[in-house]
């Protein structure tokens, strides 16, 4: 068993070390952040979305935002779309690829931002959800674990995070950028807090 805990952590090592000497990541990341950051400094709204695991991650991301991060400052307007009565409702009367594009949808706006995420990169609603947040004018950040998916060629920034054969491995490499992200809208729009 002890053998299995090291070869896990060794696994993991090996993942982050690849993001970290990855500068075309680190690239899109600051791409992300700046339209993250634009998008607050216009008054507008970040929607988030993802499944399983990946919709985990978009509640983190967007209560961190709404929340607080390291220090108290003035809320952010994000949002995850994980009400069980709208997820329910949709899945029951439209399907369930349709889940989080009604959402955009009905709150979505020019300058607004979703972010998607998929370890895959083809996780079909939130394919849909893409589709529609571009019709309306919204900017797509995506999260993805493989190169030149379905869903990282519908955002406008695809960060792409290899972590390996299974997606356990993708997602820790997401809740590093998503910190990341999180962190430097917070240095850019709080600047005293750091």
């Amino acid at each position: 068993m002890l053998d299995h805990i090291r070869a896990s952590f060794e696994e993991a090592r090996t993942s982050l070390d690849a993001l970290i000497q990855s500068e075309a990541t680190h690239h899109h990341i600051a791409a992300a952040a700046k339209i993250l950051i634009d998008c607050f400094k216009a008054r507008g709204h970040v929607y988030t979305c993802g499944n399983g695991g990946s919709m985990c991650d978009a509640m983190h991301l967007a209560e961190e935002l709404s929340g607080r991060y390291r220090k108290d400052r003035p809320a952010l307007g994000a949002l995850s779309m994980s009400d069980g009565a709208h997820l329910t409702c949709v899945a029951n009367d439209f399907g369930f690829d349709y889940v989080f594009s009604r959402f955009v949808e009905a709150h979505g706006r020019p300058g607004d931002v979703l972010v998607g995420i998929s370890t895959s990169g083809k996780s079909p609603n939130v394919i849909k959800a893409a589709e529609a947040a571009r019709k309306i004018g919204m900017t797509v950040i995506t999260l993805t674990g493989k190169p030149a998916t379905a869903l990282g060629q519908l955002a406008t920034v695809d960060i792409c995070t290899p972590g390996g054969r299974f997606a356990d491995r993708v997602q820790e490499l997401h809740i590093k950028v998503i910190h990341t992200l999180i962190e430097l809208v917070e240095r850019d729009l709080f600047s005293s807090n750091y």
